[in-house]
């Protein structure tokens, strides 16, 4: 299991991304689920999956993440969101390899790798008993820690330079350089929103440029 942590906007999905496609799992499905964008009811269907008629609404047998993420890998972002019954439902489930889906009462069994990501402080959180402390030691077999953009200055440039070829290609405008006054501002500047901060002054740059 690995834990990304870091700020907003550092690139952690992309690490887990990385993370996948040089690993021997990499001829599987990588299956992501944003924790934070979803209800306990619809995460805990989202990564069990349910039975036709478990509720209102579910007309259909449904795969769960976890059993699409077979011999894969299954990317659990912003996971200092769930709640405290999801992550003793997370806990068991990464504990035993197996799980029922909403509504069955078939148990279900899927080899799967974990790699998580936060931009929160999870050991505050358990200090704080906010986040189940044998769930964090089970996640953070192997933690990574993502800098932020204004630790990284020498990626800057480069990255600067990826973003004008890419958006140019998507914009069909001819390839375009940065001038030393422009790299000189890029650099200098703190970067807040870290990686996706600097995309979206790259893009509105050649929105701009003549």
């Amino acid at each position: 299991s690995v834990i990304i942590t870091g700020e907003s906007g550092t690139g952690k999905e992309l690490v887990a991304r990385a993370i996948h496609s040089n690993s021997p799992r990499k001829f599987f499905p990588l299956v992501s689920v944003h924790c934070g964008a979803l209800s306990e009811s619809l995460l805990e269907s989202e990564l069990f999956g349910h039975e036709k008629g478990a509720f209102t609404g579910a007309i259909y047998n449904r795969k769960g993440r976890f059993e699409m993420a077979d011999s894969g890998t299954i990317f659990l972002d912003e996971i200092a969101t769930i709640s405290s019954k999801m992550q003793i439902e997370l806990l068991r489930v990464l504990e035993s390899k197996s799980f029922v889906r909403v509504g069955g009462n078939k148990e279900i069994k899927s080899d799967f790798r974990v790699i998580c990501a936060t931009n929160r402080d999870l050991k505050e959180f358990v200090a704080d008993k906010r986040f189940r402390e044998d769930l964090y030691y089970r996640l953070s077999v192997f933690p990574l820690t993502v800098p932020p953009l204004r630790d990284r200055h020498e990626d800057i440039l480069p990255l600067a330079q990826h973003f004008v070829e890419l958006i140019c290609r998507e914009q069909g405008r001819p390839p375009l350089s940065i001038g030393r006054q422009a790299i000189a501002t890029l650099q200098g500047h703190d970067w807040p929103g870290n990686i996706r901060e600097l995309r979206n002054v790259i893009e509105r740059a050649i929105i701009m440029s003549k």
